[in-house]
């Protein structure tokens, strides 16, 4: 489990794209947090403490608003055009007890044997859809994969050392990794395995084309 950091957050009194253009020249990010059926706040944070939480892979905050603490979902990360700082945050207020839906990255783990003999180690999938306790969010979910041949293949039913509370969601047949021989006639496209219907997602969103438009 992840340790949840404290950052401090203040209360915003202007919203509008010109004041959160002027909020990241002091070097603060705009940033929402809300849920929990109580009111939406506008937030700014310091650029310096949100970025490297965020590029941790952290999911869960510990927000303290002017003394009051409450534990908040990283819910959307926007950059700006070159990924340079963090250009706005969503957030969404959790509990100890709920359970959320996040992406979190796949880690291989070992050296596949098929590998060594000249096989081509393919990973089709680099991160899985899982649910869990919002405090328990894994940082990785590590596959190993040192018994991989050539010709050998995990899918997501055979995961077996997951995180206590960690449920993936994705589908059963999805291939995580694979070992297959060198030079082989790339197989035609076949139809995509369904996932799970729309997680929650957590991470970062697309990179804005044009600044300035988000409260």
């Amino acid at each position: 489990m992840a340790v949840i950091t404290r950052i401090s957050a203040s209360r915003r009194s202007e919203q509008g794209s010109t004041a959160c253009r002027r909020l990241r020249r002091q070097g603060l990010v705009p940033a929402n947090v809300y849920g929990h059926k109580q009111e939406a706040i506008p937030l700014s944070l310091k650029e310096d403490d949100i970025r490297p939480i965020i590029t941790s892979g952290a999911h869960v905050v510990e927000l303290d608003l002017g003394g009051n603490l409450e534990q908040a979902l990283i819910r959307e990360v926007q950059w700006n055009t070159f990924s340079t700082y963090v250009h706005h945050v969503d957030l969404v207020r959790v509990d100890a007890n709920e359970r959320v839906r996040v992406t979190v990255p796949v880690q291989l783990r070992g050296t596949a044997p098929g590998a060594l003999a000249g096989g081509l180690l393919e990973q089709p999938l680099h991160a899985l859809h899982v649910e869990c306790l919002a405090i328990q969010i894994p940082d990785f979910i590590a596959v190993r994969i040192n018994t991989l041949d050539v010709g050998g293949e995990i899918h997501v039913r055979e995961l077996t050392d997951l995180p206590e509370g960690v449920t993936v969601l994705d589908h059963a047949d999805a291939l995580i990794v694979h070992v297959v021989k060198s030079g082989a006639v790339e197989a035609a496209p076949t139809e995509a395995v369904p996932g799970p219907a729309e997680p929650e997602l957590i991470g970062r969103a697309k990179k804005d084309e044009e600044e300035g438009e988000e409260d």
